[in-house]
């Protein structure tokens, strides 16, 4: 199929998203102390080189550098609540959006509370599609530790191939690190 045009992309309406447990919704002021809770947990920050949040402070910098990018048309993040409570339990977005290239990488966020419930699997089964449908993106990536086991597992269960190993391509805290690079394809069928 032959695309000559960029994506022309329009965040300026929040898309909710919703499936079977959970509500997708854009974050607010409000989200600060659910997101300084996730951000400065060792165990989900332990496979992602980006600083941990150590402050009030600097979770409200984020949710407004989120709110930032959206209005660039750079990125857009979910916060990730369960059906009847409004408490942001994880995070899920598109970054690096390459309106040119007509696609974008994924990553995502999950209180340890709610591991192995399969909630990230629904939020992202939920975005693969808003990307694919609604944004018309032909390409979706995501970049992992190749130490992340559930993370990976979880990718390849929904569809994602591993493309690539780079190997020591990060330098962060002092040491290099591998990335794995998954992507899907907007023929790539559902598993």
């Amino acid at each position: 199929m032959h695309m000559s045009t960029m994506l022309t992309l329009d965040f300026t309406q929040f898309p909710k998203l919703r499936t079977m447990r959970l509500l997708l919704r854009e974050m607010v002021p409000d989200d600060a102390p659910a997101l300084l809770t996730l951000r400065n947990d060792e165990r989900v920050m332990r496979m992602i080189a980006r600083p941990r949040a150590t402050s009030m402070q600097e979770a409200e910098q984020l949710i407004a550098t989120i709110a930032a990018d959206r209005a660039a048309n750079k990125g857009i993040t979910w916060a990730i609540t369960l059906h009847g409570s409004d408490t942001l339990i994880g995070t899920i977005g598109f970054y690096r959006i390459e309106p040119e290239h007509h696609g974008a990488e994924v990553g995502y966020l999950l209180n340890p509370d709610h591991w192995g419930k399969g909630i990230m699997g629904e939020a992202l089964d939920a975005l693969v599609e808003h990307g694919f449908t609604t944004l018309k993106f032909h390409r979706i990536e995501a970049h992992t530790d190749p130490g992340n086991v559930p993370s990976n597992a979880l990718l390849s269960r929904h569809g994602f191939r591993q493309e690539a190993h780079f190997r020591e391509d990060l330098f962060w805290e002092g040491r290099f690190l591998d990335t794995l690079v998954w992507a899907r394809l907007v023929g790539d069928g559902a598993v």
